[in-house]
Formats: structure tokens, C-alpha cells, sequence
């Protein structure tokens, strides 16, 4: 095969799977939109009607009656869907960016977090990092949010003064349990294994950090 042909082949494979990306992501805008309107109709009734489990459990049983073919509307992920929707009814800033996650990641920063605050950095950082379901169970699992707060009420003076928003980037502390290493292990060893788990440890640096060679030499002072 040609160079001139490849490049053409390879730039109709980048448009299909552009599309193939976009197309993903409005099917799943659609069914966080479809999972919200869905809790919020429970959420009215059980103040209006008073529903409850019970009768939450009906209509899941209804639902699978009615049209066997939809999946995830049991009775669990109904109720779950009230609590989504109840959740973030009130945060118009948050509820805007629901429609960019899975339904998985949502219900495991529902699920997880503590507070308002919490729920709205998880948030953000899995549309800023574009985390997978297994990342992001791996980062709440780590304590990456107060790990995070920790290291912005550490940050110095000289940092927060620098042109750039500095908050949330660092860690004051970084988990690498990934690396599988020995409690005692050589400089080598550690090299080796972050380089063997290289989206791993990128993914626990954040944004902002970039891989620009397995050895680099950097001048930090005025050294001769």
C-alpha cells in the first residue's frame, strides 16, 4: 500500500470514528436526560401520592410486562433514578454536566461521595480526564478528593500567584498501588513499573501533566 493511499485510508477511519464518538455521546445524553425525567416523575409522585418502594417495585414489574426488551428498570435502578434526580435538582451548574458521564459513573460518584462538594469534583474530573467506570471507582476508592484538598490548602504563595488556576492539580499524596511493587524495591524497579503502567500513572498525575521520555536530564539551578 502506498504512503498517499494509507493517509487517505487513515483519514476516512478518523471521520468514521469521530462519528462513531459523537453518535455515543448523544445516545448517552439522551438516556441520563430519560433516567433524570424518569426520577423526577417518581420523586413528584411520592410526595403527591406517596409512593414508595412497594409501589416503585409495581412499576418495574409493569415496565418489563409492557416491553420486555428494556433493560435497566428494575426496581433498584428506579429508586436510584429518584435519588439522581433529587440529588442535583437544585444545582443547575451540576445538573448541566450530568448528561456528559455514563449512567456507571454517576451512580458511583452518587453512591460515594459525601458532600456537594465532593460529588461536583468527581464530576469534573472524570469530563476533564475522561475516566472509565474502573478509573474512577480507583480514584474515590484512593481518596483522590481529600487527597486533592489537602494539597490545595498546602499550595505556597509562589504557586497561587502563577497565571494558571493551580487548585485541584496537585495531590498531597499519590497512590500507586497500581505498580504492584515490593515494599522494598531499587530506583530501577520504580522507573520500570511506571513506565510498564504509563496511562496508569499519567491518569493519577491529572491534566497537566505530560510523558516526554523514559530518561530526561533537567537543569534546576544555576549549577556548574
Amino acid at each position: 500500500m502506498s504512503i498517499q493511499k494509507k493517509e487517505n485510508f487513515n483519514e476516512i477511519l478518523a471521520t468514521i470514528q469521530s462519528s462513531k464518538q459523537k453518535a455515543y455521546a448523544q445516545v448517552n445524553s439522551t438516556l441520563i436526560e430519560l433516567y433524570w425525567n424518569v426520577g423526577k416523575y417518581i420523586a413528584t409522585k411520592t410526595i403527591k401520592e406517596n409512593w414508595g418502594k412497594g409501589v416503585v417495585k409495581e412499576l418495574a414489574i409493569f415496565i418489563k410486562q409492557q416491553d420486555p426488551t428494556l433493560k435497566g428498570f428494575t426496581a433498584r435502578n428506579l429508586w436510584r433514578m429518584k435519588q439522581f434526580f433529587e440529588t442535583y435538582k437544585g444545582n443547575e451548574k451540576v445538573s448541566a454536566l450530568l448528561t456528559q458521564l455514563t449512567w456507571t459513573n454517576n451512580l458511583l460518584i452518587l453512591s460515594s461521595s459525601k458532600s456537594e462538594e465532593e460529588r461536583e469534583f468527581y464530576i469534573l474530573m472524570s469530563i476533564k480526564s475522561k475516566y472509565s467506570s474502573r478509573e474512577l471507582d480507583r480514584q474515590i476508592q484512593s481518596g483522590m478528593f481529600e487527597r486533592t484538598m489537602l494539597a490545595n490548602e498546602k499550595l505556597s504563595s509562589v504557586v497561587k500567584e502563577l497565571p494558571q488556576d493551580t487548585n485541584n492539580v496537585f495531590r498531597d499524596s499519590y497512590s500507586l498501588e497500581f505498580l504492584n511493587l515490593e515494599s522494598k524495591h531499587k530506583e530501577r524497579d520504580l522507573q520500570k513499573a511506571l513506565i510498564s503502567s504509563l496511562k496508569e500513572f499519567i491518569l493519577e498525575l491529572g491534566i497537566g501533566f505530560a510523558f516526554i521520555g523514559e530518561e530526561y536530564r533537567l537543569q534546576v539551578a544555576n549549577m556548574k
